[in-house]
């Protein structure tokens, strides 16, 4: 009877001297610059929630820090988190976190997913310049696109096999020929994406050609429309005309930079664009993806393929112009997407 109290007693202890023993180990094996991260965000997360700001590249970044009052965060104004600094503070009491991702698709991805999930962000807003494929709209115009579509996402087909029913659209190298003829790079056929959605069944994608931003967000931003946007870089540098903002447009994303005219042409025929990046739909995709709200802001900087150095004069005022919508859209959020 002794021995089987003793046994009693010694189990529920060996059981705890295992528990401590895989945390130490656990411990020993993690960076402690991982560990001081991880109690960092924890102490973050508890002051939340916060809206998510995601821009591109340095330009865009200080034409926003420039335009807006952003409160950096007294006790933690920053948080280094793979090579990124994320920003922590407030603009107009709202709550924000804010990053600069880099140019292209996978670096639009991979600071948009970090950012979901290391921070208590109620949604994303993305802004910055873009490329004009619309005739109608013009430089320093501000677009707030309702659907996006990954126009990057191409199947190269054999010019010896006919299309098939697969692609939603086909670009005939051969028709741009000079004269026009066969060509042997053939057909290009944009691809529909797969979607995997915390909204969808497990492992089943949903194919997508377009990613809609959020319709509650993009009801919020109608009343933008209204906004005094700037004309001019400075006293001697203007623009012809007065820059509006538009909201419910469609915009193109690819890891290609357009500056060719007959492929913007193409683009607008073929899908109604009026501008292209090379950021917004991924960023879109991944907030589909894991069921959070995004909007995207992005200030037209050139019409591509004109080729007069347009974006080296009047980027800046589109990045201003944008960063000008960013906050007057941060104003129109209700205190429950990022509590005071």
């Amino acid at each position: 009877m002794a021995s089987l109290d003793q046994n009693h007693f010694l189990l529920p202890l060996l059981f705890i001297i295992i528990i401590s023993s895989l945390n130490v180990l656990l411990a020993s094996t993690t960076p402690s610059h991982k560990l001081k991260s991880a109690i960092t965000i924890r102490k973050l997360n508890r002051r939340g929630p916060y809206i998510g700001l995601v821009t591109v590249f340095e330009t865009e970044e200080n034409a926003f820090l420039g335009s807006v009052d952003f409160r950096p965060d007294p006790m933690q104004p920053f948080l280094d988190l793979s090579g990124r600094r994320f920003r922590i503070g407030k603009i107009h009491g709202k709550k924000v976190v804010y990053v600069r991702c880099g140019i292209g698709m996978v670096n639009a991805a991979a600071a948009t997913q970090q950012m979901i999930d290391v921070f208590n962000v109620k949604g994303i807003v993305h802004f910055g310049i873009a490329g004009n494929i619309n005739n109608s709209m013009s430089t320093g115009d501000v677009t707030i696109p309702k659907q996006i579509t990954n126009a990057g996402l191409w199947e190269w087909l054999n010019p010896d096999k006919a299309k098939g029913s697969e692609d939603v659209a086909y670009l005939d190298v051969g028709n741009y020929n000079v004269p026009q003829g066969k060509n042997k790079l053939g057909t290009i056929g944009y691809s529909y994406e797969e979607l995997y959605s915390v909204n969808g069944r497990i492992n089943s994608p949903q194919k997508v050609f377009w990613i809609n931003t959020t319709q509650e967000w993009l009801h919020l931003a109608a009343d933008l429309e209204k906004m005094e946007l700037l004309q001019c870089v400075n006293a001697t540098l203007c623009l012809p005309n007065k820059p509006k903002l538009v909201v419910g447009l469609k915009a193109a994303t690819a890891d290609i930079f357009v500056d060719n005219a007959a492929y913007r042409n193409f683009l607008y025929d073929s899908f109604g664009v009026s501008s292209s990046d090379m950021e917004s739909s991924a960023m879109a995709m991944t907030c589909a993806s894991n069921g959070y709200p995004i909007i995207v802001i992005r200030g037209l900087s050139d019409l591509a393929g004109v080729g007069d150095n347009t974006v080296r004069k009047f980027g800046s005022l589109a990045a201003t112009n944008t960063a000008k919508a960013v906050l007057e859209f941060i104003k129109k959020l209700p205190a429950s997407h990022c509590s005071i």
